[in-house]
């Protein structure tokens, strides 16, 4: 997100949940209750909370954190106006209620609220926190996605009213699912790298940064969603959060019980499963394909974009780098609260068609060649395909794809991307041309960040270059639309997105969270005012 919170890291990055209840949808995957477990236990309290982590989160800092470690981590200590529940329903959290006006929100909050350090948080921090967003200068995670600058906010008593100098069909979502920072964080926010100040249940003890971090619950917390307070039964004494890198080792940790929860996405998921473990899921775009669209590259042509994907096998490729649990695609949208998800998807993908993918090369101009590869003006037409090591299904899926472009006369560089990489290639170097590249957002104005805002060389997310008029348009017109009309607009604007192929949403499979000895929710990351131990 450049200098308005870029994503640095896994590039399948969890964008602020940005939706409106009225255009979303239930679920995708997971559990309506707690935990989802096979069989429910008794709730004991006490105890430590294990979760594993695939990477460490580099900092704390929830203004300006962006991979999914550190929103993952932002969720532990901080907290927002409104609960955003699985299924995408907004319930009470730090407001108690909301009534929406013309270009304006106004929320009364709960009474007695106070930060980790003791202070009240009231109506005037929120405030704070809103107008602090709405600086461009700030650069912040919500800037852009869901804060702009013609949006102010101010408090009477626990009043607060925010207001919008346009018409923002997502008001509710945009600004009740900010996490708040207290207000010794907004007045010092280098002091949050490090540490936490913020309402939650937990609060950040201790940490040894690529090892473990630490949360202790505090005394007196009585406005959680549904009514959840320091006391209610089954929660933890305490969080420990730990950096396991290797996926056979959270699943080993799992099943031996020293840990309670972690994501694992490859075939680790056969023993788990095996072993009767519950889990929660996230709708996951595991086989979304971006392109790099500079004009330098043979995927800034539309016609070689769309000879590519033509010659795909979506079912077979889909089984590979879903591990048997392919779903088709039904939104760009995958997070929760699924903003605009219901009624889609609008577009419509080619039907698999070897032959006409040829076809469509011949008329860009790549043609067969000595060796049966494709050439124009002396030069082979070579694609380099990236995608993540962590994911173990991505790279056998790569493979087929290359296979597939073969037979077409291309040929395909594999290259297996680190956090490192990503962060170089997609946003310094410029260095790929398609591969297993992901975003995850909550709505589809963050989607428009991606595909309709500035480059990264201009401080922007449109890290693909992608110029679509269409789609620019429809986003633009959608952005300010009434929220009856909004979600129409915004499906034909993804529609136009994948039917110019500068998106090809090959599958999606369910991310899923393996419980052990705990249950508990997960809209997006784990909900810490929703784990129950079990006994």
């Amino acid at each position: 997100m450049s200098r308005h919170g870029r994503a640095s890291a896994t590039v399948a990055v969890i964008l602020a949940a940005t939706g409106l209840t009225a255009c979303g949808s239930g679920q995708s995957g997971g559990s309506g209750d707690p935990g989802g477990q096979a069989e429910a236990g008794t709730h004991v309290s006490g105890g430590v909370f294990v979760k594993a982590i695939s990477a460490d989160p580099g900092h704390l800092d929830p203004l300006t954190g962006v991979s999914l470690a550190a929103r993952e981590m932002v969720g532990y200590a901080y907290e927002s106006l409104v609960y955003s529940t699985p299924d995408g329903k907004f319930e009470p959290w730090l407001a108690t209620r909301w009534e929406l006006g013309d270009k304006k929100i106004t929320y009364t909050l709960h009474d007695g609220v106070t930060c980790s350090d003791g202070k009240p948080f009231t109506a005037q921090t929120a405030a704070d926190n809103i107008n602090y967003h709405a600086d461009p200068e700030h650069a912040t995670f919500y800037y852009g996605s869901q804060i702009h600058k013609g949006v102010s906010a101010e408090a009477e008593g626990n009043t607060l009213t925010v207001t919008t100098k346009e018409n923002d069909p997502f008001l509710l979502a945009n600004t009740g699912t900010i996490e708040m920072v207290c207000g010794a964080g907004l007045a010092d926010p280098a002091k949050l790298k490090t540490t936490t100040d913020g309402t939650g249940l937990y609060a950040l003890g201790g940490s040894t940064p690529g090892a473990t971090y630490t949360y202790a619950k505090r005394k007196g917390y009585t406005w959680g969603p549904k009514g959840v307070t320091s006391e209610t039964k089954g929660l933890p004494d305490s969080l420990e959060i730990r950096v396991v890198t290797d996926e056979s080792t959270a699943a080993n940790l799992l099943l031996s019980g020293e840990i309670n929860a972690a994501v694992v996405l490859g075939t680790d998921r056969k023993r788990l499963d095996g072993a009767k473990l519950g889990s929660v899921g996230v709708r996951n775009p595991v086989g979304e394909m971006l392109f790099n669209e500079r004009a330098e590259r043979p995927t800034s042509d539309p016609l070689v974009r769309q000879a590519l994907v033509t010659a795909l096998d979506r079912k077979a490729i889909g089984d590979v780098v879903s591990d048997g649990s392919a779903m088709d695609s039904r939104s760009l949208v995958v997070k929760n609260p699924l903003l605009c998800v219901a009624g889609g998807p609008k577009w419509t993908l080619p039907a698999t068609d070897l032959a006409k993918a040829g076809s469509l090369l011949d008329q860009a101009g790549w043609r067969l060649g000595a060796g049966g590869k494709r050439e124009k003006d002396g030069r082979p037409l070579t694609v380099k395909f990236i995608y993540d090591a962590a994911t173990g299904t991505h790279a056998p899926a790569a493979e087929l794809v290359q296979q597939t472009w073969d037979k077409l006369g291309v040929t395909t560089r594999l290259s297996a991307n680190d956090a490192n990489a990503w962060s170089e290639q997609l946003f310094q170097t410029f260095d790929w041309d398609t591969g297993f590249v992901q975003i995850a957002p909550g709505g589809p104005v963050t989607v428009s960040t991606f595909f309709a805002g500035a480059t990264p060389d201009k401080g922007g997310n449109n890290f693909m270059f992608v110029d679509n008029p269409e789609y620019e348009a429809l986003a633009k017109k959608a952005a300010t639309a009434t929220p009856e009309t909004t979600c129409d607009l915004w499906q034909q604007a993804e529609a136009a997105l994948v039917e110019r192929t500068d998106v090809f949403p090959l599958a999606d499979n369910e991310q899923r969270t393996y419980l052990s000895g705990v249950e508990l929710e997960q809209p997006n990351f784990v909900a810490p005012t929703t784990i129950r131990m079990l006994g």
